[in-house]
């Protein structure tokens, strides 16, 4: 009987290991480890293999990879059976077969075994015998309705019993609870219960081996199950084109996160294709997995041999050897990328200059230095800038060999600055002195540069695994460095701590801006280079250990800085900025530490009609004003207005109504910071649940005291709500008809493109109309009003225009309705005869009065600037001389 053969790998990605066992992904292989003869021996012979390394100690997560004995470990793994059962039930031969087949495995590279079933424990020997890792299957009814009755439990207590053998074995990689449940079963009983199934499953097994690691492998069709739990993220993918594989590959990155990411299968059937494209596929497949930062993969299968369901599968031949164990050419073809993980032996890497910029940074130099030290690299040098540190700072880096540029306290950019004039190499990456590199960080940027054309690359930052437990809460707190992605690889924003760029990039925007002494100087520069230069990448495998700060008052130190930070790039790019104070992203903010967002709303799964689309995601809303508001710094100016409001309570007894809003302002508050606690997941160990909840209270209390903090920094720099640009000039705003002659013709956006940047010329921020809008261009006076206009052109022949622009002030709705409250408020006030909170309530309406003639005043003064200089000299504060108008620029004459 033929089993069916899935949908082409590029329309389905579904694993042609339709069994309804689990399957598994897995670890990483420990460097420099590998064999890279191929065998030649038949399976009765198995090749000569180098010395059995006995698997002497368990895997552990750390970051992006897996670790054993302190060192690295990638995954370099094979599937294996199940075989046909022999009388005593066992899935996986005889102890001598698998000895021949373990010894050829180790023969060849391979490090780690997947298997879908419970093993007996003499496999686990046999394979720590070979220094090989075994990837546990734990298989159930996950393709029947598992989730009824009884049924649940049995599953569980069952799996209990049957990996007791399996405990504690040096052998183990790690248990897959399960493999591929059916997108129908799921969509039967809702992501939800089967997300909670698997979490009591992962509980359950960890009770039973405590020092075990428990993933779940997952495949395109049920991809937006949201499993926060396991160790590690599993996948099984069978996409037959780079094309198609490296960006998908790149996507299970990001739902990955902070842990490792493994393929649990990828192969091609060599029946249908044939030896040649098996192996020239394997090749590929294997490249771009350990490229794209997976901690390892197993290729699908160790043998053409395989039994399911009561039956041999002869219709597909996946495996690197035959039904008797002669080799492929795919062997082979594994053998060698094994041999070479994570990038080929070859590859000419381009020379990498490493900036450290310290400023009295000794107390965590040291890690630094020695995460330098241990970068696995051909071609790269390190260099320290001493920006007038006092403690003696600079010693440490000498000691390891290191450049040392010591210099008078200038600044963290004028420092970076110096980095990148001092490199000899094409690529600068820098580096905080309070972080240290993941052995390959080098390589993995290097890589994204050689493969795209980016001209910067940033990769994540993690918190060291040995950090306190301050700064543990600190990294499970808001306004930590964290990357902003526009797609799976592009990214709008890459943090300071872990960044590279083109030396030649550098130097086309000459460089970081010196006003930028403590932060902000990364957000500045990555604008600038996206606007003048290209594009940012991002590499989730060039990976940094961040130390957090270690107290809660350096936490708020940090955050200060931050604010002021804000205001100082506010100033510079106000057209980032919206009108409340807060920058725009386009992209996807990435990081632990995010606020909670209070909605309902958590995001909706994309199945196609019937649950029928082959890769099915969720798509999880954006931050929407509303539900973000208790999030932002300016929560606090809300909170204190109705503070005020309530304590006018004495002078007429319905102003205390507000108290009741300022109850609820402040309850939002703290249940947005008590989720960020509960949804906290801390490094540090904790022995009771009385730990757990105070590590839960501090990061609750973080989370009200960063808004604060920022607010405090804002302030002080200027960025408020109602922060006023272009006061040098005001007009009474009144709709207006500019006309123009030009004597030169040119398109309607083409004048519109110069009417923006000569009015922005004048440090008016301007934005531009949007495909439902009836106006071209606003040029906005501040958070309560601005100034639209809209244009149109009359042909006059020969070449000749009338401009014309149409402009007219606008006033934001928020604060006309503010007007309208407080105007009401008012007049119940003098009805009631309560005159001294009449009195306050109407110079409440009379200051949002004045300050929305002034902002759109202002901005209407920065438009005739540029149409009618001369409107200024009637209503004018400050008379510019007419040099600084941007008539000319737009190039309008006058008729």
């Amino acid at each position: 009987m033929k089993m069916p053969l899935s949908a082409s790998a590029d329309q389905s990605a579904i694993s042609p290991s339709v069994n309804p066992e689990p399957t598994v992904a897995a670890g990483v292989a420990v460097e420099g480890s590998t064999a890279t003869a191929l065998a030649e021996a038949s399976s009765e012979e198995p090749a000569s293999a180098p010395a059995k390394a006995t698997t002497s100690s368990r895997l552990e997560v750390r970051g992006k990879f897996l670790f054993a004995n302190g060192e690295k470990f990638y995954v370099r793994g094979v599937t294996y059976g199940p075989f046909r059962p022999e009388e005593d039930g066992c899935e996986y031969h005889t102890p001598e077969q698998v000895t021949r087949d373990f010894a050829l495995m180790a023969a060849n590279g391979i490090n780690s075994v997947r298997i879908y079933t419970v093993p007996p424990r003499w496999l686990l020997d046999i394979a720590s015998e070979h220094g090989l890792k075994v990837m546990v299957g734990l298989p159930w009814e996950q393709h029947l309705s598992f989730l009824d009755g009884q049924t649940p439990d049995e599953i569980i207590n069952r799996l209990c019993t049957h990996i007791r053998p399996c405990v504690g074995h040096p052998a183990l990689l790690c248990y897959a609870i399960g493999n591929e449940i059916p997108a129908n079963m799921v969509r039967w009983y809702g992501s939800k219960d089967v997300q909670a199934f698997l979490y009591e499953l992962y509980q359950a097994i960890k009770e039973e081996d405590p020092g075990c690691l428990v993933t779940y492998v997952n495949f395109p069709t049920t991809e937006y199950l949201e499993l926060p739990f396991l160790d590690l993220v599993a996948f099984n993918v069978y996409l037959e084109h780079p094309s198609k594989l490296e960006p998908y590959l790149a996507k299970l990155q990001n739902l990955a996160g902070e842990r490792p990411m493994l393929m649990g299968e990828v192969g091609l059937d060599s029946l249908r294709n044939g030896d040649q494209k098996q192996c020239e596929q394997l090749t590929w497949q294997l490249r771009s997995v350990f490229a794209s930062g997976s901690c390892g993969v197993f290729a699908f299968a160790w043998t053409d041999e395989w039994f399911r369901g009561g039956m041999e599968i002869e219709d597909w031949l996946f495996g690197l050897t035959t039904r008797d164990r002669k080799p492929k050419p795919a062997l082979a073809a594994v053998a060698k990328v094994y041999s070479e993980v994570p990038f080929p032996a070859d590859t000419a890497w381009p020379r990498v200059t490493v900036v450290c910029c310290t400023y009295n940074g000794k107390r965590t130099i040291r890690d630094t230095c020695e995460g330098l030290k241990n970068v696995v690299y051909p071609n790269f040098e390190v260099i320290f800038i001493n920006d007038g540190s006092t403690d003696g700072v600079e010693k440490i880096p000498a000691e390891y060999g290191f450049r040392v540029i010591s210099t008078p306290n200038r600044g963290l950019s004028a420092a970076r600055n110096l980095g990148y004039q001092s490199a000899s190499g094409s690529i600068v990456a820098y580096i905080d002195d309070d972080a240290f590199p993941d052995p390959h960080w080098l390589q993995y940027l290097a890589h994204t540069f050689m493969t795209t054309k980016f001209v910067a690359v940033g990769g994540p930052n993690l918190l060291p695994l040995n950090s306190n437990p301050i700064a543990d809460c600190v990294y499970n707190s808001p306004g930590g460095p964290v990357h902003v992605l526009l797609t799976d690889t592009v990214a709008e924003h890459i943090p300071g701590c872990n960044m590279a760029f083109l030396k030649s990039g550098l130097e086309a925007i000459n460089g970081f801006d010196t006003q930028f002494r403590i932060a902000g100087d990364d957000v500045d520069l990555c604008w600038r280079l996206q606007e003048n230069v290209g594009q940012l990448g991002f590499s989730p495998a060039a990976m940094v250990w961040h130390h957090r700060r270690p107290s809660i008052k350096a936490y708020w130190r940090q955050q200060k800085n931050y604010g002021r930070a804000e205001a100082m790039l506010e100033r510079k790019w106000p057209q980032k900025y919206n009108a409340v104070g807060h920058v725009s992203w386009g992209g996807r903010l990435y990081g632990k530490g995010g606020l909670q967002m209070l909605t309902p709303f958590k995001g909706r799964i994309y199945q196609g009609m019937w649950g029928s689309a082959p890769f099915q995601s969720l798509y999880k809303p954006g931050c929407e004003l509303p539900w973000a508001l208790p999030m932002m710094p300016e929560w606090y100016v809300l909170i204190a207005a109705l503070t005020g409001l309530s304590l006018m309570g004495p002078f007429w007894k319905p102003m205390y109504l507000a108290a009741p809003l300022l109850v609820l302002a402040v309850i939002a508050s703290l249940v947005q910071a008590a989720l960020g606690g509960i949804n906290a997941s801390f490094q540090t160990r904790v022995s009771s649940g009385k730990d757990l909840i105070k590590l839960q209270a501090i990061v609750a209390f973080l989370h009200l005291a960063q808004p604060l903090s920022r607010l405090v920094g804002r302030i002080s720099f200027g960025l408020t709500p109602l922060r006023w640009r272009n006061v040098q000039s005001w007009v009474l705003p009144w709709p207006t008809v500019f006309r123009l002659w030009s004597e030169k013709w040119e398109a309607n956006e083409t004048r519109l493109e110069q009417l923006k940047h000569a009015v922005e010329d004048g440090d008016a921020v301007v934005l531009c109309g949007g495909d439902y809008d009836r106006w071209d261009l606003q040029v906005r006076g501040g958070l309560l009003g601005s100034v639209r206009l809209r244009m149109a052109i009359e042909e006059h022949g020969y070449g000749k225009q009338m401009i014309l622009v149409r402009a007219w002030p606008v006033f934001s709705i928020g604060g006309l309705l503010c007007k309208l409250f407080f105007s009401l408020l008012t007049i119940g006030a003098l009805y009631s005869g309560a005159y001294p909170a009449a009195v306050m309530l109407a110079t409440i309406v009379l200051l949002f009065a004045l300050r929305s003639l002034q902002e759109t005043g202002a901005a209407f003064a920065s438009l005739c600037r540029v149409l009618d200089p001369s409107r200024l000299t009637e209503t004018q504060w400050q008379l510019l001389p007419k040099t600084q108008t941007a008539v000319s620029t737009v190039e309008f004459g006058s008729k």
